[in-house]
């Protein structure tokens, strides 16, 4: 079987490579799902008929759901967002926790950020869309970012218990802060509702000069049953098609 993927147009949008360029080599390339391009594009990328997977449910990443003075703003932006999805298409809203700051303990984070999406879970069930709490390194790429560890974010939507709230579970980022990657997924797949992927150290392909050994990583979410996309959320060294159709080959599981 194939799992489904998807790439994000930050990461291969450049040089000569236009949006244009990109949605069109991902028909070519087979891959069905593109994520966080510009909103000029949405429909471009429908007609194409490619799946929108992700675009991000709220402005800001440092300044997010772990303080209570932004929940009404990103309350309104989130319920913005959700009618332009079901407009469009799109399967998941990216949410982020925000950094740490001072006088604020993970537990404490973890209760405001939980309730902060709980304003929002009804209106998510009713669209049909997810929002998916992103998990990122604060060891390398952002640091304080309080959402940095899976039990933490699982926790998260064990308190919100919402179908349509769950956790981006980035391989990258993980494998940074945690490792373990496969014992996790196999754990808490069920708050699981969109993957990233990425080569450590250095965010690029998914090749045999960086940590991660991606088959089995592969094979483990497959075998949970996951129906949703695989984002390939690296950045290339040389070719973007070649870099794609490599890891297009890693997502064909036995």
């Amino acid at each position: 079987m194939s799992l489904k993927q998807a790439a994000p147009g930050w990461c291969f949008v450049r040089d000569d490579v236009t949006t244009e360029v990109f949605l069109k080599g991902l028909v070519e390339l087979g891959i069905p799902g593109v994520e966080m391009i510009d909103q000029q594009y949405w429909s471009m990328a429908n007609d194409l008929g490619l799946t929108i997977a992700t675009h991000g449910g709220h402005a800001t990443l440092t300044d997010g759901l772990n303080k209570p003075e932004n929940h009404d703003r990103i309350e309104e932006e989130l319920l913005k967002n959700l009618e332009l999805a079901q407009e469009y298409n799109i399967v998941n809203l990216i949410c982020f926790s925000g950094d740490r700051y001072e006088g604020i303990t993970d537990e404490e984070g973890l209760d405001i950020t939980a309730r902060g999406l709980e304003r929002v879970a009804k209106a998510a069930e009713e669209a049909g869309i997810t929002l998916v709490l992103e998990l990122l390194n604060s060891k390398v790429n952002h640091p304080n970012y309080q959402c940095d560890k899976t039990p933490w974010g699982v926790e998260v939507c064990q308190r919100v218990d919402s179908p349509r709230v769950k956790l981006l579970y980035d391989i990258y980022h993980m494998q940074i802060m945690e490792g373990d990657i496969i014992r996790t997924i196999q754990e808490s797949h069920q708050y699981i509702g969109h993957y990233h992927t990425a080569g450590n150290p250095g965010r690029n392909d998914l090749d045999d000069q960086q940590e991660i050994y991606y088959p089995p990583i592969f094979k483990a979410i497959a075998d949970t049953g996951y129906e949703g996309f695989i984002g390939h959320e690296f950045i290339p060294k040389g070719d973007w098609k070649a870099s794609l159709r490599q890891a297009d080959a890693l997502c064909q599981v036995g």
